[in-house]
């Protein structure tokens, strides 16, 4: 009886091409998240002496029903953006939200979710049975029906 050897083959991926056209002498060495970090913290702080304290509704405990009013509080506060103008910016997404789904689009927003409205056709008068009985009934035709529909997204279905 033979003996067959087999070799492994390791592979690696290719080497990342050198493209000069984009290469720039002014781009920063640190990495971009510690470039990130710190701009949050300074931006921070620029918050901190410039804008007013915390909203009431994230300082204590969260309020049973979260609104829109409290979605944009925090952005707000967040972004540094005025609350009235965190209410407009809302309050259009929903806006545009609600023209699209009319439209017939779906909107997969990553880590939350997917919107879609969902039909069922209409479906004609027919006759069925009674299991009890056994006696013949009429079935009354149904119209067809419109609903939105939302499927969780699977990170956050797993998060709560």
């Amino acid at each position: 009886m033979a003996i067959t050897q087999v070799k492994a083959v390791k592979k690696t991926a290719p080497a990342a091409r050198s493209n000069p056209i984009r290469k720039t002498a002014g781009k920063p060495k640190a990495a971009p998240g510690v470039l990130k970090l710190v701009t949050t913290k300074a931006a921070n702080k620029e918050r901190a002496a410039t804008s007013a304290p915390k909203p009431a509704s994230m300082t204590g405990p969260l309020p049973p029903i979260v609104t829109l009013k409290h979605l944009a509080e925090w952005a707000g506060y967040n972004h540094g953006v005025a609350k009235k103008q965190a209410i407009e910016m809302f309050t259009g997404f929903v806006a545009d939200i609600d023209r699209v789904l009319k439209k017939g689009s779906k909107i997969r927003i990553p880590n939350l979710g997917v919107l879609q409205v969902r039909i069922r056709p209409a479906r004609p008068a027919r006759k069925g049975r009674n299991p009890a009985t056994g006696e013949e009934i009429q079935i009354k035709a149904s119209k067809a029906s419109k609903k939105v529909a939302f499927r969780v997204a699977k990170g956050l279905s797993e998060a709560i």
